[in-house]
């Protein structure tokens, strides 16, 4: 159960692999491309082959690309690394203790949580996506169409219904919905951001709390003392780091964290 996240990302490095092949395939596949590149790019040409469709070299590199520009979107977007990143910023900014923790650093925990978090989601992409194309018993469409449809469920079980049904009702759809794979992604997207950003400030302020009542339990005693020109800031400081420490404060924020997401 421990090494569910390493095996995920095992098979994400495994599929970025599989991407970087065929990259070199299409480059390595026509001997005679070279000669064409001198001469300058094709048009961006889609040609009919009987019911297939097949697109010109410079298009599918230009889909390729977009789609690469699109994915960190899609990771911050359609993933738990939003209320992770909020959260953990809150926290910084509640300790008071300026740039430590490091931006670098909070980022780099909230993308390991978010692959712990999403292993089992991406797990259940790749056997029932990833592997099935590769092995040539699932066309591409229907491929994405599995993938799509785990990533939703993983979405829309952390998402509140108030949302779904006000962007429901913002795109004009009066249905109701029976299950995740109806729900459309222009509705289920939004609505979980917007969840996803409600959910981390109320975390983020129930985090403040106890920093606040210790900012002002020092800050009244150092006015009683006649000390108006010491920081509060400055005294509390030790005593924030020496409470969070002595709770556990990293490991009871991060196990909240992740217990606060329904597996998908």
């Amino acid at each position: 159960m421990y090494f569910v996240g390493f095996k995920s990302f095992t098979k994400i490095k495994s599929l970025f692999n599989l991407i970087l092949f065929l990259l070199v395939l299409i480059f390595s596949s026509n001997v005679a491309l070279g000669n064409e590149l001198l001469n300058g790019l094709p048009a961006l040409n889609v040609s009919q082959d009987g019911n297939q469709t097949k697109y010109s070299l410079p298009l599918q590199i230009l889909i390729l690309m977009s789609a690469l520009t699109i994915l960190p979107s899609l990771v911050l977007g359609m993933t738990s690394f939003t209320r992770i990143i909020i959260v953990m910023s809150i926290l910084r900014q509640a300790l008071g203790t300026q740039q430590t923790p490091p931006n670098q650093v909070l980022i780099a925990i909230s993308l390991f949580l978010t692959f712990f978090i999403m292993a089992p989601t991406f797990n259940k992409v790749y056997d029932e996506a990833a592997v099935p194309y590769m092995k040539n018993e699932l066309a591409a469409e229907d491929a994405v169409n599995t993938a799509s449809n785990q990533i939703k469920n993983f979405m829309v079980k952390n998402t509140r219904k108030t949302d779904l049904i006000m962007f429901s009702d913002l795109a004009g759809d009066q249905l109701k919905y029976d299950n995740p794979e109806d729900i459309p992604f222009r509705v289920a997207l939004p609505a979980f951001m917007t969840s996803e950003l409600k959910t981390a400030f109320q975390i983020g302020f129930l985090l403040f709390l106890p920093f606040l009542v210790i900012d002002m339990v020092i800050a009244s005693i150092l006015m009683s003392l006649g000390m108006m020109m010491l920081s509060p800031m400055l005294i509390a400081l030790p005593f924030k780091l020496l409470l969070f420490v002595l709770v556990d404060g990293w490991a009871m924020t991060v196990g909240s964290l992740v217990s606060t997401f329904s597996a998908g």
